[in-house]
């Protein structure tokens, strides 16, 4: 996803950081992995919610982990193993979602043309 906006720069897991932060034109991406949560109260102690806002894309790994404190998301996307690779699987959740995942839809595939 940081890649099809713009990134240029290292993607780096946030297991042990809880979260990395990118910058692209004026969109702040939170890029969240709760793997290590023993207890979802761990967001609220990491003070974490002030990331969720209407000017920033979090994109949340494990959100089992906190679950009960996260905002209700607009997109869900799902790997899954599929022989040699893997599938991914994207569904909207909320209005927003909806017009976002048919925005993306509807943009004409890398190199077609």
């Amino acid at each position: 996803m940081l890649r099809a906006c713009g990134h240029t720069g290292p993607v780096k897991s946030p297991t042990f950081a809880l979260v990395e932060i990118y910058v692209i034109s004026r969109i702040y991406w939170y890029h969240f992995d709760f793997y290590r949560f023993k207890f979802p109260e761990e967001f609220l102690d990491a003070g974490l919610g002030e990331y969720f806002r209407d000017d920033a894309v979090c994109l949340v790994e494990w959100p089992q982990k906190a679950a009960g404190y996260l905002p209700p998301p607009d997109l869900v996307v799902s790997l899954h193993f599929a022989e040699k690779g893997r599938r991914i699987e994207v569904s909207a959740a909320s209005t927003e979602g909806r017009e976002c995942l048919k925005a993306l839809t509807s943009r004409e595939p890398p190199g077609a043309g």
